[in-house]
């Protein structure tokens, strides 16, 4: 009998070790955690093979175990657990049994918080924002440029479609000239992982949460990076997609559960019609199409019901902040989110870090439209998003139609800022006049030289926070349709170019002419205060001329766009209210001081800025 028992036991354990053998634990998300966060809660997401019906133990004190969360797929676990105010920055085991005997261990981290790391100072309006596409502006690592293993490894630099190898060390080299230019914050398409088979460049079908894209660089290089910007009081906008993933994501390969993604019977695309989220006529239906539909076949709709999603999400942005150093997110798609989802996501941000900041890419078709997705509720929205700022897509239409109509255009930016009262807070809402989906400004307005510099007069003094493509500074140009050539390379950022554009010798002639344009106005804007936080006052455009003044009560700012085809004298008693008891006047592009006169000689599609004093 004695034998017939230890017998038993010998296979018992061997069936143990065999299971053992055969499991593991793959993936642990987030890949660490920080003891002295705000809020002590975190759910850590463990996968591998069978692993569902385990039981969990965390046997070193510090992280304690609240619940345990299976779903229906059995190679999840999901942990809900808490970090003790007595924890202490190291290794966590987390332990899982079968029917009472330990078979697999799991290291878990928690770090202390790096208390030297710049991180979380929110981007305003004293800020100039440079979107860059890190494929197509520099290639500072030729090593990483194709990467064994993933599923998009060419490289070709003669299509708008394949990789060109630009990375992050590229934007390293390359911040002098940015900080020069003028440019205060860096926004990037984003930067993850992204392995998917086509068109893998441009970022916004990530297939991990906690990784950098390894041909762009590793989270080291990223951190790198969010230092060096902030040694030259530089920020770091973190472009975030919290409504979809790309179909290779891990977690849509093996999904946890038939909820974790918004599913269909067959394929169903969003039908792109942001209106139905607040039209008071609008079937429900609607709103499910809209919200609910795949933005495309390869971008799977994320629910945000779900609320083991919920934290996934929110937890895999908290963690960029904190081990990189962002200052802000711009968030990707945003009308298309579940917006009580996205006001929860912003409070759980928020109270982390309270100078955070966030602009939301709307692209919509009015002012009001615009308004309805931004926090406080101010158009009578049935739930609080909390944001602040949004992409100002009705500026930019209003800016071109300012500069190519054939008369009345100076009339479409003032009444397009008219509407300005429907927003909580106008100073947030990033304008620009061009970036990665639409036509180069300088291509929208027929190559023309003065058209454009009067774009970005405009741009770097009016209301919001100014944001520019790469490359427009020197006078990229093309259209997004049909081949996607606003999405050029910069020029002097690759081996092998024959110029370099960001140097002046690189430039010719009118694309130096344009960066000093730009580079004065910038850098002056950096020192205004009037031009950053400042009131506006502006008049109804008269011959389509447009005034606007930028002030506070040490500064003002005078702007005179003509929007004729034709020279124009503008007389300037009309603008009394807004000039004041000023008597002097400096061009700010010239530097040239004169007595105030009487009238002011404009050229065709021309805009001076003049300081008063």
């Amino acid at each position: 009998m004695n034998n017939i028992k230890i017998a038993i036991t010998l296979l018992c354990s061997m069936l143990w070790v065999a299971f053992a053998q055969g499991q593991s634990i793959q993936r642990a998300e987030p890949l660490h955690w920080w003891v002295g966060m705000h809020n002590p809660e975190l759910q850590i997401v463990l996968y591998g093979s069978d692993i569902g019906d385990c039981e969990v133990k965390l046997p070193k004190a510090g992280m304690q175990l609240k619940k345990v969360q299976q779903v229906e797929n059995s190679n999840y676990l999901f942990l809900d657990v808490e970090i003790l105010g007595n924890a202490q920055a190291g290794t966590y085991p987390i332990e899982l049994y079968k029917k009472g005997k330990k078979v697999l261990t799991r290291d878990y981290v928690l770090k202390d918080r790096d208390k030297n790391l710049v991180k979380a100072q929110g981007v305003n309006a004293a800020d100039l924002i440079y979107l860059i596409m890190p494929d197509r502006f520099a290639n500072g690592d030729p090593s990483n440029d194709s990467v064994k293993g993933l599923r998009e490894t060419a490289v070709n630099r003669d299509s708008m479609y394949y990789r060109h190898g630009g990375d992050l060390q590229g934007i390293i080299n390359n911040l002098d000239y940015l900080e020069d230019l003028g440019v205060t914050a860096l926004w990037m398409t984003p930067v993850l992982t992204n392995d998917m088979p086509q068109a893998s460049y441009h970022g916004y079908a990530n297939t991990e949460n906690y990784e950098i894209d390894p041909r762009f660089g590793t989270v080291d290089t990223y951190r790198e990076l969010g230092k060096e910007l902030h040694k030259r009081d530089m920020k770091l906008v973190h472009d975030v997609v919290p409504n979809h993933v790309g179909l290779h994501h891990w977690t849509v390969i093996d999904r946890p559960s038939s909820d974790w993604l918004h599913e269909w019977d067959t394929f169903t695309q969003t039908t792109y019609k942001d209106q139905t989220m607040f039209d008071p006529y609008g079937t429900q239906a609607d709103k499910d199409l809209m919200e609910k539909g795949w933005f495309v076949r390869t971008m799977p709709d994320l629910n945000h019901q779900n609320e083991k999603m919920q934290k996934y999400i929110t937890q895999s942005h908290i963690w960029w902040i904190e081990e990189a150093g962002v200052d802000g997110f711009r968030i990707d798609t945003y009308p298309y989110n579940d917006l009580a989802f996205m006001g929860q996501w912003t409070d759980a941000i928020r109270s982390e870090y309270p100078n955070f900041s966030f602009f939301g890419e709307t692209w919509v078709s009015s002012v009001p439209n615009q308004a309805y997705f931004l926090g406080g509720k101010k158009v009578g929205q049935d739930v609080d998003t909390n944001l602040e700022g949004v992409t100002d897509f009705q500026l930019t239409y209003a800016i071109g139609d300012a500069l190519n109509l054939e008369k009345d255009g100076a009339n479409r930016l003032y009444s397009t800022l008219s509407g300005d009262y429907l927003y909580p807070n106008p100073l947030a809402n990033v304008i620009f006049l061009d970036n990665h989906d639409k036509d180069r400004f300088f291509s929208t307005v027929g190559e023309d030289l003065e058209k454009y510099k009067s774009a970005f007069s405009w741009l770097l003094t009016y209301r919001g926070i100014p944001q520019m493509y790469y490359g427009a500074e020197i006078l990229m140009k093309n259209f997004s349709r049909p081949d996607g050539l606003v999405r050029d390379d910069f020029k002097g950022g690759f081996p092998g170019d024959e110029v370099n554009k960001f140097t002046a010798e690189g430039r010719t002639e009118s694309e130096n002419d344009m960066f000093n344009h730009v580079r004065t106005l910038a850098q002056y804007r950096k020192q205004t205060a009037a031009l950053q936080d400042g009131k506006l006052l502006h008049y109804v455009p008269q011959n389509d001329v447009y005034v606007y003044f930028r002030y506070n009560e040490k500064q003002k700012v005078m702007v005179v766009m003509n929007c004729n085809d034709e020279q124009q004298d503008v007389a300037l008693a009309r603008f009394d209210e807004g000039i004041g008891q000023s008597r002097q006047m400096r061009n700010i592009l010239t530097d040239e001081s004169l007595d105030l006169p009487e009238s002011i000689a404009l050229k065709s599609k021309q805009t001076l800025v003049f300081e008063l004093k």
